[in-house]
């Protein structure tokens, strides 16, 4: 892939305000941006990368949440546990679509980071605030290794288009349960999804929670390709082609998390995590246990990323 269609790849700034702005977006090192075509000649005089969207492009796209969290009380108990707002479930639902944030200040560069790590066609507006920091995590993006891994997936899905499997699929990938959408079931996964089958019954699906857990308890942990510990508001994506592997880490929870503990199938002795914030990072504890791969991200802020080279 050429450096051109890499920083294509990325989600783009929609900026409305005139090129006199310029110096503030060159402050942040944002070069390339989605403005109005008759805007595009100017940005391109000014030194940038104007990619044209109308009004009516921006209206055709399907707006996405804000990632992040949002604290819910238990109904069973006084204790609250973080409610995760992610746009993943929608990305692998429909991985051609063409998506646009509207973001509130704070929350632009883990939005950058999730169109990223789902490889989703994302335009982000945002707050002009937050022009320092998605200008730090676009250069981090662009400056990572490049990556063709395919999915790695545990459960299939025959997914039947209605919102309650919109919402199931929602909470598998919170639950960090790997799944791909397939037009059938399939023997090459351990367990498959179609609702109105024995296994799964029509209604399955109404109780999302449920749901997941139930798909949890028949892949059961010991055959899932990646666990993630100690923390409730990380979303891995995991890639791979049976020797090498990507691992995106996205956290949700608005601040950095520490000693982020990650399981995965398969021996994998050597291994690096490039971390927003940070740059190039070791992996602490890295070792094999009982047929996996287990290590520790000391510090996680929005996003890293783990590549593990195929064993010598």
């Amino acid at each position: 892939m050429t450096a051109l269609l890499w920083l294509a790849a990325l989600p783009c700034l929609y900026w409305t305000q005139g090129v006199e702005s310029a110096p503030a977006l060159k402050k942040a090192a944002i070069e390339r941006l989605c403005v109005a075509p008759d805007q595009a000649a100017a940005w391109a005089k000014a030194g940038f990368t104007p990619v044209p969207v109308s009004d009516t492009d921006l209206a055709l796209r399907e707006t996405v949440a804000a990632p992040g969290i949002r604290a819910r009380a238990d109904r069973a108990s006084a204790t609250r546990s973080p409610w995760v707002f992610t746009n993943g479930s929608r990305f692998l639902r429909d991985p051609a679509g063409k998506y646009v944030y509207d973001l509130p200040a704070g929350k632009a560069a883990l939005a950058a980071a999730e169109a990223y790590a789902y490889g989703a066609d994302a335009v982000l507006k945002i707050e002009a605030a937050d022009l320092e920091s998605l200008g730090q995590m676009l250069a981090f993006l662009a400056a990572l290794p490049k990556s063709d891994l395919p999915d790695v997936a545990d459960v299939a899905v025959v997914d039947d288009g209605s919102a309650t499997m919109g919402e199931a699929l929602n909470l598998l990938v919170r639950r960090n349960l790997l799944f791909r959408i397939v037009p059938a079931p399939s023997a090459q996964y351990r367990v498959n999804v179609k609702l109105g089958t024995p296994e799964f019954p029509a209604d399955a699906a109404a109780d999302p929670s449920a749901f997941a857990l139930n798909v949890r308890r028949k892949l059961t942990d010991e055959q899932r390709s990646m666990r993630i510990f100690g923390t409730e508001v990380v979303i891995g994506r995991l890639l791979g082609d049976g020797s090498r592997m990507r691992l995106h880490l996205l956290n949700y929870g608005g601040r950095e998390t520490e000693g982020v503990r990650v399981r995965l199938r398969g021996s994998h002795p050597e291994g690096e995590a490039n971390v927003a914030g940070q740059g190039k990072v070791p992996l602490e504890d890295l070792g094999l246990v009982d047929g996996a791969t287990e290590f520790t991200v000391r510090r996680l802020g929005p996003y890293g990323v783990v590549d593990l080279p195929a064993a010598k």
